[in-house]
C-alpha cells in the first residue's frame, strides 16, 4: 500500500522538526497512542490502540530513523504487531519545507500488512489510514497553536519583569511525527 500527502502546519519549520521529535507531543497528536518512547536518537517505540472496521487491536510497533537532516527531511522504517489482529511493515520518508502560511510537511509511505486487517480490504484500509492522518494533522497543528499562544503569553508576562523566556521545544529525536503518522498508517492498514 502506498500513501502520499502534504499538509500545511502554521508554525516554522524549526518548531515542526522540535514537535516531531517530542515524545510528549507526539503523544497527543496520535490517535488512540498509549504510549511513545525514544529508545535512542535513531529509535523509537510506541503503543497504539485503534480499530479498523470490525478489529481493535493494541499495536506495539518500532521505528527506526535514517537519512536524517535536520530540520528538512528524514526517512522512517518500521514495524508493528497486533497479536491476532496482523502486523504491518513500511517506510516513510518526510520531507519539511518553508511554506507561506507555516511549514509543509510532505510524507511518501509504502506500506504492507499481513494477518485479519489484511483480510478486510484494501479500501476500508485506505479508508481508515487517511481518517487516521487527517485526525493527527488537525491534532498536531492545535497543539502548535495552543503552544505559539502559551508562549506569547509568557513572553509578554516576562517583558514585564524584564526578561525573556526561552523557547519550550526541545529537539530530541528526529521524527516522531512522522512516526505518528507512519506507525498509525501501518496501524491504520493492519
Amino acid at each position: 500500500m502506498e500513501m502520499k500527502g502534504e499538509k500545511i502546519i502554521k508554525t516554522s519549520r524549526q518548531r515542526v522538526w522540535e514537535a516531531l521529535n517530542d515524545p510528549s507531543q507526539l503523544l497527543k497528536a496520535i490517535p488512540g497512542a498509549q504510549s511513545v518512547e525514544k529508545i535512542d536518537d535513531e529509535n523509537l517505540t510506541a503503543t497504539v490502540k485503534t480499530k479498523i472496521g470490525p478489529i481493535s487491536a493494541k499495536f506495539n510497533g518500532k521505528i527506526k530513523l535514517s537519512d536524517i537532516d535536520p530540520p528538512n527531511s528524514y526517512k522512517l522504517t518500521g514495524e508493528g504487531t497486533g497479536g491476532a489482529a496482523g502486523f504491518a511493515k513500511g517506510q516513510a520518508e518526510v520531507n519539511l519545507s518553508d511554506h507561506e502560511d507555516g511549514t509543509k510537511l510532505s510524507y511518501s509511505v509504502n506500506a504492507s500488512v499481513g494477518g485479519k486487517l489484511a483480510q478486510i480490504g484494501q479500501r476500508l484500509i485506505d479508508t481508515a489510514a487517511n481518517k487516521l492522518a487527517d485526525e493527527f494533522f488537525g491534532k498536531f497543528n492545535e497543539i502548535l497553536s495552543e503552544s505559539d499562544n502559551t508562549e506569547i503569553s509568557e513572553k509578554i508576562s516576562d517583558d514585564n519583569v524584564s526578561a525573556i523566556s526561552s523557547s519550550k521545544w526541545i529537539a530530541s529525536i528526529i521524527i516522531l511525527v512522522i512516526l505518528s503518522i507512519v506507525f498509525w498508517y501501518f496501524l491504520g492498514q493492519i
